[in-house]
């Protein structure tokens, strides 16, 4: 009975100590989101000005970051 209440409780703690590094999660992704976006607009200038090597070149780009 000990060890499952002692179990039990590390988990509980254990779990709201990491609810601090939210903040940093979406900061981490905004700004991926951000080089992704500003990528997505670079390649559509690139095919808009009729550089399509460039353009595919900058939207393979965003696509990595998306898969990564």
């Amino acid at each position: 009975m000990k060890k499952t209440f002692l179990t039990l409780a590390l988990i509980l703690f254990s779990s709201s100590a990491f609810a601090g590094s939210c903040p940093m999660l979406w900061a981490e992704i905004d700004s991926k989101i951000e080089e992704i976006q500003k990528l997505r607009d670079d390649g559509k200038k690139a095919h808009d000005d009729g550089n399509h090597s460039k353009s595919e070149e900058l939207l393979k780009e965003a696509l990595k970051l998306l898969n990564s």
